[in-house]
């Protein structure tokens, strides 16, 4: 009975003292130019322009390839890229596509999005989710443009329809 206890407690200690794998870093271009990193262990955002290098800031980004990363209280919410670049398997599929395509009744989700965040009024403008909600707003009604289906939803209605569901830092104006 000692002895296997003496035996898990050593190949406990063993393994608790094995180096363990690190994440892999993850870098892509922003739309705008500039190199954004994300360092592994913090999820903290930089970018790098001209030379300098700055902490990137909260809100929606678009990269070159014209996904998106978004930013929130200086970390990066993983999107399916970075997590395949830490070798960790990936998210299912976001219930946003089931909304990519389907006729829009009233307002948009990003409109909805915007004048829950930002207030009928604009009576929320400073809160700090309301620049975020617009600029998705913004990709949104480009999206519909583009499609040349401006009735419909878009990929960024799915994200709003993802990020309305976070109260906590797409809070509700006057909360």
């Amino acid at each position: 009975m000692i002895q296997r206890f003496v035996t898990i407690a050593v190949l406990a200690a063993t393994l608790l003292a094995a180096p363990q794998p690190r994440a892999a870093g993850w870098s892509a271009r922003l739309k705008e130019g500039g190199q954004v990193s994300v360092d592994p262990r913090t999820n903290r955002a930089t970018i790098r322009r001209d030379g300098m290098e700055t902490q990137l800031w909260d809100g929606v980004h678009v990269l070159e390839d014209g996904s998106t990363i978004t930013v929130r209280s200086g970390q990066v919410v993983p999107n399916e890229a970075i997590l395949r670049a830490r070798q960790m398997p990936a998210p299912p599929k976001p219930k946003q596509q089931l909304w990519v395509g389907e006729p829009i009744v009233g307002l948009s989700p990003c409109e909805r999005l915007v004048h829950r965040v930002c207030g009928m009024d604009n009576g929320c403008a400073g809160a700090p989710a309301c620049d975020p909600a617009r600029q998705l707003l913004g990709m949104e009604q480009q999206e519909r443009r583009d499609s040349g289906r401006p009735g419909y939803t878009t990929p960024a209605s799915g994200q709003c329809i993802e990020a309305d569901q976070d109260r906590t830092f797409f809070a509700t104006c006057g909360q």
